[in-house]
């Protein structure tokens, strides 16, 4: 099992484009397999990645995730094919869905069928990017539009790898199917190893729908960590974005993050972290998020308990694990790269 870690949003005071170089610079040296930039409301991933492929020359390069609703395929194939040019073939095109709540109320695109979309996504993607004209007819994405001046065409770049590797961020049993189905890569999130390994049948059932080797299919959750001899401080570190993923991120009806929590079987407990979340904020949600959900949901704690989860993962069958990494300050990021990386040596 590889290491791979996932960037905090520039902006922030821990997160200066200097300080992120520095990151990703340590973590090739130390051998990690990749850096992934999100996308939230914040700073594009796509450009971010652009700005760390001019100072590396070995680590992978992925978007963890871009949001469908924010882009056209097209304008994603684009993207992707010029930063796997300006990287010498190390970029990865993570994809994913987003919810209702970006999808309608930052990017004005209506949260319907998201599935379907994220299909006809793909294929269009797929095709650009395998250098054939564009024509698609699917139920979310027609190209050319009908009955208008458009006409097919061809991606006048070509990216360094063909076919460049695609993954889909999925959490629930059909999501996993589809990227099972058309995708090179498989991207949940808050996943222990062992959901990790029972939510592997989704991604086989898909496979074999498509008539594809699922063993070829890269499985790389995204999960925070933090290693510490405290394991009670470990923890307090990583409260506060659990707490916004269980509580914001999302609306009461439609949050992805608080549904794991209840096929976890914490229920309740995700319950009263939203309810505490919406009617208080952050400070309350915390409060409400018990230590064995922590547990759960991330890779923190001792240095022992997190060498034995990361072999949880390996036996899990995880390809590549992506950290996200919670430590407040540069020195403290770069000790948990080295952290990280002798642990699961």
């Amino acid at each position: 099992m590889r290491l791979g870690f996932s960037l905090g949003t520039l902006g922030s005071a821990a997160s200066t484009p200097d300080d992120q170089l520095k990151l990703v610079q340590e973590a090739e040296r130390l051998g990690y397999e990749s850096v992934w930039s999100s996308e939230g409301y914040g700073a594009d991933p796509a450009t971010t990645l652009a700005w760390l492929a001019a100072g590396t020359e070995r680590i992978g390069l992925g978007t963890g995730v871009l949001q469908i609703s924010g882009r056209t395929a097209i304008a994603a194939a684009m993207a992707a094919a010029t930063i796997d040019r300006l990287s010498g073939g190390r970029f990865r095109l993570g994809l994913g869905t987003s919810g209702p709540q970006v999808a309608e109320g930052w990017h004005g695109h209506r949260y319907e069928r998201p599935l379907a979309h994220l299909r006809d996504y793909v294929q269009v993607v797929r095709t650009a990017l395998d250098g054939r004209p564009v024509r698609h007819e699917g139920p979310t994405l027609v190209l050319p539009l009908p009955g208008g001046r458009g006409k097919e065409l061809t991606l006048a770049v070509e990216p360094v790898r063909r076919p460049l590797p695609v993954h889909l961020a999925a959490m629930g049993p059909k999501a996993i199917a589809l990227a099972g189905e058309v995708a090179d890569g498989w991207l949940p999130i808050h996943f222990p190893p062992e959901h990790v390994a029972d939510s592997l049948r989704y991604l086989r059932e898909g496979a074999a729908r498509a008539g594809r080797d699922p063993s070829r299919i890269a499985v790389s959750p995204m999960v925070m960590a933090v290693v510490d001899d405290d394991a009670d401080y470990a923890r307090d570190l990583v409260r506060p974005m659990l707490a916004l993923y269980l509580g914001g991120m999302g609306t009461r009806q439609v949050n992805f993050y608080n549904r794991l929590a209840h096929r976890l079987g914490f229920a309740a407990d995700a319950a009263r972290v939203q309810d505490a979340y919406l009617d208080g904020g952050l400070g309350e949600a915390m409060e409400e998020i018990p230590d064995a959900l922590v547990d759960t949901l991330s890779l923190c704690g001792t240095p022992a308990r997190v060498r034995d989860r990361l072999a949880a993962y390996r036996a899990a069958g995880v390809t590549t694990l992506i950290a996200g990494l919670n430590a407040p300050t540069l020195d403290d990021r770069l000790e948990q790269l080295r952290w990280l990386a002798e642990l699961n040596s």
